[in-house]
């Protein structure tokens, strides 16, 4: 069982984040409230799903809950707690969370736990890395893992024998009970979220894992009824949300996260049909719309080695601009958006409904807090820190009626 947070070292009656008074936040959309279903993020702004290497055996532990308790504790409206395997094969890493079996849920309630006492909404990423699996940490090198140190190179799964990169692993095309088991996998990661207290799951379709390797024909060669037509394509993607669905709580919010371009057109606005674009995302979204998905998290690329980038901020908030109305599906922003005024003026455009901010909360988990001044608007900060940002204190040493106290500037 998840260790309670002492109540005087919670913070969810006043959520660090909030307005101090309403009325502020009437004309900042970024501080305003977020409802999905019975679930309510108290601002616009969440930390997007990271990975930090730093599982043992897939277990969430104690640097988890210092590190998401940090942004929970500075103000994040939702916390997407970084991709959980669905199978042990599913990991990027040897050490990446998981979630495919039940003890690894104690140490994912201990997080929950602490995020919540900070009055933010926590949720998680679950995910199967497909024909990237098995490779090591970012900050150690880019190389596959072999079995001596935890990896699993004979056992990487792929919709084609087709391999990410020559130094990636070889993988397997997948069987049709495989993919089956997949789906259930995946339907079963989620089951273990709701039980841990999880109230916002995000299925991982984008960057080239195994959801977006079967979604684009650049890395989907099956001549099966999983590949060839984009019906055949997405149909493995809807089969994992639709069994999701089944499962996961209809007053809970379930998001996903897609590439919505790959690059190998330049343009990325651009067609490629016969592998994977914008207006493939579009008519996407609108199938999982139907089958009860409540936002789609825009992002792009990942899934074919060495096409070039786009380099701007802000670069990929125009595929949550377009998915938004022509699919009229609620989105959220990613890419790039480091700076408060930015995050507002997506939002004000109405290219987005919610911010999700990644690398910069690792520069700075003061992100939000940041953005409330930046944006000259008064928000609740956590009470153990509130007194250093007063313009004022009371100067006294002992305790007295409120008349007998004085105010100084510190």
């Amino acid at each position: 069982m998840p260790v309670p947070v002492p109540t005087r070292a919670s913070n969810n009656v006043k959520p660090p984040g909030t307005p101090v008074s309403s009325q502020d936040a009437k004309h900042v959309k970024l501080f305003q409230p977020f409802q999905q279903q019975s679930v309510t993020m108290h601002n616009r702004i969440g930390v997007s799903p990271m990975c930090m290497y730093s599982s043992v055996d897939g277990n969430f532990n104690n640097f988890h809950v210092s590190h998401y308790g940090s942004f929970a504790l500075k103000g994040a409206g939702l916390i997407i707690i970084e991709a959980a395997g669905v199978v042990p094969e599913g990991r990027i890493t040897p050490q990446c969370a998981g979630l495919w079996n039940d003890e690894q849920m104690e140490g994912l309630k201990q997080v929950v736990e602490v995020i919540k006492s900070q009055g933010a909404t926590p949720g998680i990423q679950i995910a199967h890395a497909g024909r990237k699996a098995s490779m090591c940490p970012p900050f150690k090198g880019d190389y596959l893992e072999t079995e001596e140190d935890g990896g699993w190179p004979n056992k990487v799964l792929g919709p084609s024998e087709l391999a990410f990169a020559d130094h990636y692993g070889q993988p397997q095309a997948m069987t049709k009970e495989q993919i089956k088991e997949a789906v259930q996998a995946f339907a079963d990661a989620a089951v273990r979220a709701d039980k841990a207290g999880i109230e916002v799951l995000e299925i991982h379709g984008a960057h080239g894992y195994l959801i977006s390797s079967f979604l684009s024909g650049n890395s989907n060669k099956r001549t099966d009824e999983y590949g060839g037509s984009f019906e055949n394509r997405a149909r493995f993607p809807l089969e994992v949300v639709q069994a999701v669905r089944n499962v996961w709580p209809s007053t809970k919010a379930l998001w996903i996260r897609i590439s919505c371009a790959e690059y190998v057109n330049p343009e990325p606005m651009g067609l490629d049909p016969k592998g994977w674009d914008i207006q493939q995302s579009i008519q996407l979204a609108k199938e999982f719309k139907k089958l009860g998905v409540d936002l789609i998290d825009c992002s792009s690329g990942g899934n074919i080695k060495g096409v070039k980038y786009p380099a701007n901020p802000m670069y990929q908030v125009q595929f949550s601009e377009v998915i938004r109305c022509e699919a009229e599906i609620t989105t959220a922003a990613v890419g790039l958006i480091v700076e408060g005024e930015d995050a507002e003026g997506i939002l004000e455009k109405e290219q987005a409904d919610f911010i999700l901010v990644g690398r910069e909360f690792l520069r700075d988990s003061a992100f939000v807090l940041a953005s409330a001044q930046n944006l000259n608007i008064d928000i609740n900060w956590p009470n153990q820190y509130s007194w250093a940002v007063k313009k004022a204190r009371r100067n006294n040493t002992r305790k007295g009626t409120e008349a007998e106290k004085t105010t100084t500037i510190p």
